[in-house]
């Protein structure tokens, strides 16, 4: 296969990335206004809490939209050469994608029941999860836009804004350890996930979204190969 023949396809696999991330991201949001969860409160429960409801198949199937569009994204970087296979930006993605699997698999915990094994497995894929995908966004910015530093710095501010998000969550934990309010009711902590989820989302929508498209040679020894 030629080189040219990657990058063709690659603005596709990009598009296609960028659709299926829009399409779970947009799935999320109409789970705030569907009868079976409208009534949960958007600033004080998190995301995870629609899973809990009869609308479960909603939001596993945009998450896992989320995981298709990142790991497809990802790919198509790393087959047009702007990421190697094995570096930071992919190491970090494929925790983030691995992550909202496991999301999907073990569901967010019922507190009112008690507390579970899978509960726990959740609450720390989410934790990796909300980390990771800012980092791989951040480690893959400079190789992606290696001659467009506007696009990469927009790109790496929002990863920054994504993770200062998190360092909200950290804050009112440390506070909520010093004596303080329980860190879950310290912060608006539903308003403070979905303002990083979406935050994250947008710098990754940034880095997969072409900023053009590249004409390169057919690379000459595969056409020599093949005639």
């Amino acid at each position: 296969m030629t080189t040219s023949q990657v990058t063709a396809r690659s603005p596709l696999a990009l598009f296609a990335a960028v659709v299926s991330v829009a399409g779970g991201a947009l799935l999320i949001l109409l789970l705030q206004v569907l009868p079976a969860t409208s009534g949960i409160s958007p600033v004080r429960r998190t995301i995870s809490e629609y899973a809990l409801s009869e609308n479960k198949w909603i939001f596993d199937v945009a998450v896992l939209l989320v995981a298709f569009g990142s790991a497809v994204g990802f790919g198509a970087l790393i087959r047009r050469r702007h990421l190697p296979a094995l570096s930071a930006a992919s190491v970090f993605c494929a925790l983030w994608t691995l992550s909202l699997v496991v999301i999907v698999a073990f569901p967010k915990n019922n507190w009112a029941i008690g507390p579970s094994a899978g509960g726990t497995v959740h609450r720390i894929a989410s934790v990796v999860a909300f980390v990771c995908l800012p980092l791989a966004v951040w480690f893959a910015a400079k190789a992606v836009f290696p001659s467009s530093p506007a696009r990469r710095a927009v790109t790496r501010v929002l990863a920054v804004a994504a993770l200062a998000w998190f360092g909200v969550i950290l804050g009112a934990i440390v506070v909520s350890m010093n004596g303080g309010r329980p860190w879950w009711q310290a912060i608006p902590l539903g308003l403070v996930e979905r303002a990083m989820a979406l935050t994250g989302l947008i710098a990754l929508a940034s880095l997969l979204i072409p900023a053009r498209v590249v004409a390169t040679e057919p690379d000459t020894e595969t056409l020599q190969v093949a005639s």
